[in-house]
C-alpha cells in the first residue's frame, strides 16, 4: 500500500470518527479523505507544491 493511498484511508477514517451522521458527516468525511490523499500524495512525490507557494526548481 503506498502512502497515497494510506493518506487517503487515515483521513476518512478520520473523518468518519470525528464526525457520524447527517450531511455535516458526509461533507467532514469528503474534506477529511482529500486532505489525507494530498498529503499521502505529497509524501509520495507525486505532488509539487513549488507553484503554490512561489518556489521554481529551476
Amino acid at each position: 500500500m503506498s502512502r497515497t493511498q494510506m493518506g487517503l484511508l487515515i483521513g476518512v477514517l478520520l473523518g468518519l470518527a470525528a464526525a457520524l451522521g447527517g450531511f455535516g458527516a458526509f461533507a467532514a468525511t469528503v474534506v477529511f479523505g482529500a486532505t489525507g490523499l494530498l498529503v499521502g500524495r505529497y509524501l509520495d512525490g507525486k505532488l509539487d507544491l513549488s507553484q503554490f507557494v512561489g518556489r521554481d526548481r529551476g
